[in-house]
């Protein structure tokens, strides 16, 4: 496949072309008028043909001109060649023989489908994406791909399935150095940008933005997860808890024994400990029991 790349387009000011068309206009008109009467008696002369000529040649000069409108470019074609395109916008003139189409550079957005695919763990998940994009090649937008917006499309949603199927939709564990699609989004958004420029680029088509609109299991195995995540949460509250829990018994243990309020051996060291623990770690309100010595009989 050749690969054709934009190119500029020669061209003339339109307002200066039009002054100069419209003079020769008038100018061949007027020798037209002027000779017509000796042709009609003893033939066309020669300057008659030369008015004739050049007023013929200042009509089919008037389809050279164009208009660029701000944000659209122009693709010129000669007999099925790719003369260039034009970009600047204003009023221009060129060969009136060529074939001129319309591009437009502005920004669009794309909304995919919310697509239901399976994650880097086999799970199935709804995604969806928002792309924002624009045309930067006007030669390969027309050239290199047949419809454009289509491939835009198709290869969007493409890129949105590979991607998927590269990362997880939750690592659940602590191993936060793994990326996500719901816990990073801001690194799964570049890694869809990039993933689009590469696919895209024949097109000449840029990616301004390109970001997650929609992540979610999918409804078979939604409430299961559910469990699972609520399940991993209370896990890890039960951890800090514990942790911190452990961290006061310690202190508390250092600060008796430092301060000499009480001597304990090992026995009544485990004692205390668990009693400690019970208390801070248990979810109901602890209930001391006070001993107030032994009854000897």
């Amino acid at each position: 496949m050749q690969d054709i790349v934009e190119k500029k387009v020669w061209k003339a000011n339109g307002f200066a072309a039009l002054l100069v068309a419209i003079v020769v206009m008038g100018a061949s008109f007027w020798g037209l008028v002027a000779t017509g009467a000796s042709a009609e008696s003893s033939g066309p002369s020669a300057a008659f043909i030369a008015s004739m000529a050049a007023f013929i040649l200042a009509c089919a000069a008037l389809g050279g001109f164009f208009v660029v409108q701000p944000n659209q470019a122009k693709v010129f074609t000669f007999f099925g060649r790719y003369s260039g395109s034009m970009r600047d916008s204003g009023f221009g003139w060129t060969n009136p023989l060529v074939k001129r189409k319309s591009v437009s550079l502005k920004a669009r957005n794309f909304g995919s489908q919310v697509l239901k695919v399976n994650d880097a763990l086999g799970n199935p998940i709804e995604i969806g994406a928002i792309v924002v994009w624009r045309v930067t090649d006007s030669a390969k937008a027309l050239f290199n791909i047949d419809d454009y917006e289509s491939f835009v499309t198709v290869q969007s949603e493409t890129a949105l399935r590979v991607l998927a199927g590269r990362f997880p939709y939750d690592n659940g564990t602590d191993d936060h150095a793994k990326l996500s699609l719901r816990a990073n989004q801001d690194e799964i958004a570049l890694e869809l940008r990039k993933e689009l420029h590469d696919r895209l680029d024949a097109a000449g088509v840029t990616i301004d933005e390109a970001r997650l609109s929609h992540l979610a299991y999918a409804p078979e195995i939604a409430q299961a997860m559910l469990r699972r995540q609520q399940a991993s949460a209370v896990i890890a509250a039960r951890r800090l808890i514990v942790d911190g829990a452990v961290g006061m018994v310690k202190m508390a243990l250092e600060d008796l024994e430092s301060q000499g309020v009480v001597k304990l051996d090992n026995e009544r060291r485990a004692a205390m400990v668990n009693n400690l623990l019970v208390a801070l770690v248990s979810e109901s309100e602890a209930q001391p029991v006070i001993n107030t010595g032994t009854l000897y009989a």
